[in-house]
């Protein structure tokens, strides 16, 4: 398959993402409101999630496993990532855009975060997990990666209960495309 990369980068430096529907087609969608995830104080997570912080169960690694972070948000029931959109994630992180922030326990991946980063920007595309709180220990970690690397904004795209226990919030489309706007233009490094 050929992936235009500067096309889809750009598509995503203009607040666009891809999904596949139903039918397993590509298309570009946008909201009219855009969860966010704060790399701020307003970043916060369950006491329970403290506790697993603390234990040190988890290590963290970035890009350690794309494919397998790739296959394992693919690896659900319901999915709008298909196996084109596996590829152009794999073109994406081969030309160094799309990167997999991974949880492990004992040498076996927990879970992870899969995400396109654009100057200052993070787009978090999806996550998952193979043993419980994988996915959450990779999230706070991957809030503190970016924070450390001075990220402005942590683009989620939609809002949901899980996502909202961490302080993601929804803004409108015109807030978000200032934000997006600036943070891309951020020279920062993953």
């Amino acid at each position: 398959m050929d992936v235009d990369v500067s096309a889809i980068v750009g598509g995503y430096a203009r607040g666009w993402f891809l999904m596949a529907g139903e039918d397993g087609d590509l298309q570009w969608y946008s909201s009219r409101r855009r969860a966010v995830l704060p790399l701020d104080g307003r970043f916060h997570y369950p006491k329970s999630l403290q506790r697993v912080l603390n234990q040190k169960r988890f290590a963290t690694a970035i890009d350690l496993d794309f494919d397998s972070v790739c296959r394992g948000c693919a690896d659900r029931e319901t999915t709008w990532i298909s196996p084109e959109l596996q590829d152009i994630y794999r073109s994406l992180h081969a030309a160094g855009w799309a990167h997999s922030f991974e949880a492990w326990q004992d040498g076996e991946l927990a879970g992870g975060v899969l995400g396109i980063a654009i100057g200052g920007a993070f787009v978090g595309e999806t996550m998952f997990y193979r043993i419980p709180e994988g996915s959450k220990v990779a999230l706070v970690k991957l809030v503190e990666h970016l924070r450390s690397r001075e990220f402005v904004l942590f683009d989620v795209q939609m809002q949901n209960p899980h996502l909202e226990r961490f302080g993601a919030y929804e803004i409108p489309d015109l807030e978000y495309q200032r934000r997006l706007k600036l943070a891309v233009t951020l020279r920062r490094r993953f």
